[in-house]
């Protein structure tokens, strides 16, 4: 099977490289190949299966529409399924948080949520320039990567990417060094070279970057200053929201509330391809049609994103994360401690953890022990140094507690095969 995909698809594909197996079944934390072969799943869908894989309340809930021919895709046309989605997002979600965003569909993925947001501040503020922060990522459309960091992934727009600047992120200068004050300054500096922003997108915990996590702290600073200029906010919550954080928004903590926010990936719970801007209402001054797409109107997602919202009628998945992160975190930190030749250090929050390694390709050659060993964990950041965790939010103990085994043998085994290179 593996032939015909490779015969036949683009060059493009990656992933499939990293774990060259043909997947065929899913429940939960696991993937199984066709050959009967399973594999603990810590990285869920590059964060788009939070609730794990067919989860058993929202594949009854699609089972259901679709057994009784529901309306599958209907553009931006009113449908029975969009109204229950907006009805239980913002009785669940929006409104217990204080939030009153207008919801806007502006296609089914994540850049087409940044792409929109970043044109609609523009059409706004009359201006053009977007500040956004190194090591970002925002997506592979024109207008996201002018704003993502990566130099490969902005390579890869084969064209210049204009009207957008990059900023330091939280850390990015080194301990003491408040990177929102340079912002402050370059902004009130009229000799600085900066235009004034129509508005600063930012992650608030980076994960394709290589899980760098901003505080509350500078996040609130962020948006004090955003607000002294007139600028607007755009929080980017596509891989770090509905969860990943612990709160469903990653923002909540630091009592923020943006002016634009984007997210995707899991807001269907399902892997089905859904995505929103949330934005002010008075940032509404869309006319109609203005910003559209065949693919606005995905009802079969509409009707898992509904169902999804029940996990956070109770707080459940929120205290989940807090028993469970803190032994993603201790894991990783004993491997650091253990294996001082990985040059490791562990950053993350949540339910999003990394291990930065320092030694070129020790992640990479960690997360292929992994692999060989039935557990899937991708890298992140500059050069792939990141082995960065993903597990569904529902994971359970026992499951955790294998799948981080795996990786401690795993780092164990590369360390030692160091040590002996050393010898």
């Amino acid at each position: 099977m593996n032939r015909i995909i490779d015969q036949y698809e683009s060059e493009v594909r990656g992933y499939c490289r990293d774990f060259p197996a043909t997947f065929d079944t899913a429940q939960g934390a696991w993937l199984t190949d066709v050959e009967g072969r399973r594999y603990l799943d810590f990285l869920a869908g590059a964060g788009a299966l939070n609730y794990g894989h067919n989860h058993p309340a929202l594949k009854a809930a699609l089972l259901d529409y679709v057994g009784r021919d529901g309306v599958s895709h209907s553009l931006d046309m009113y449908s029975s399924a969009k109204q229950q989605f907006l009805a239980a997002f913002n009785e669940r979600i929006l409104a217990p948080r204080g939030l009153d965003y207008r919801v806007q569909f502006p296609g089914p993925t994540g850049t087409n949520a940044v792409e929109a947001a970043l044109k609609l501040a523009r059409k706004f503020t009359g201006r053009e320039e977007i500040v956004f922060f190194t090591r970002a990522f925002h997506g592979m459309t024109l207008g996201s990567l002018a704003v993502t960091g990566n130099a490969g992934k902005r390579a890869s727009a084969a064209q210049p990417l204009a009207n957008a600047t990059p900023m330091p992120f939280d850390g990015f200068l080194g301990e003491g060094v408040d990177t929102v004050d340079y912002l402050r300054r370059m902004l009130e500096d009229r000799s600085s070279g900066l235009e004034l922003p129509a508005a600063v997108i930012v992650e608030t915990m980076q994960g394709e970057g290589g899980v760098h996590v901003a505080s509350d702290e500078w996040l609130r600073g962020l948006s004090t200053l955003c607000r002294e200029h007139g600028i607007l906010l755009i929080v980017d919550d596509i891989q770090a929201g509905c969860g990943r954080s612990g709160d469903f928004f990653s923002f909540e903590s630091a009592g923020i509330r943006p002016d634009i926010v984007t997210l995707s990936k899991s807001l269907s719970g399902y892997g089905l391809p859904l995505s929103v801007v949330l934005l002010r209402p008075e940032l509404d001054i869309w006319a109609p049609g203005e910003h559209n797409g065949t693919f606005r109107g995905n009802n079969t997602a509409f009707v898992t994103a509904a169902a999804a919202t029940a996990f956070w009628q109770d707080g459940a998945i929120t205290r989940e994360v807090e028993r469970k992160g803190p032994t993603v975190r201790d894991c990783f930190q004993r491997i650091a401690d253990a294996h001082p030749s990985l040059q490791a250090s562990v950053r993350g929050r949540g339910f999003m953890w990394g291990l930065d390694c320092g030694r070129a390709g020790a992640a990479e050659e960690i997360a292929a022990e992994c692999f060989r060993h039935g557990l899937v964990i991708e890298t992140a950041g500059v050069d792939d140094r990141v082995l960065k965790f993903l597990a569904p939010l529902t994971i359970d103990a026992e499951d955790l507690a294998h799948g981080l085994g795996i990786i401690e043998a795993a780092a164990d085994k590369v360390a030692s095969e160091d040590r002996r290179d050393a010898a």
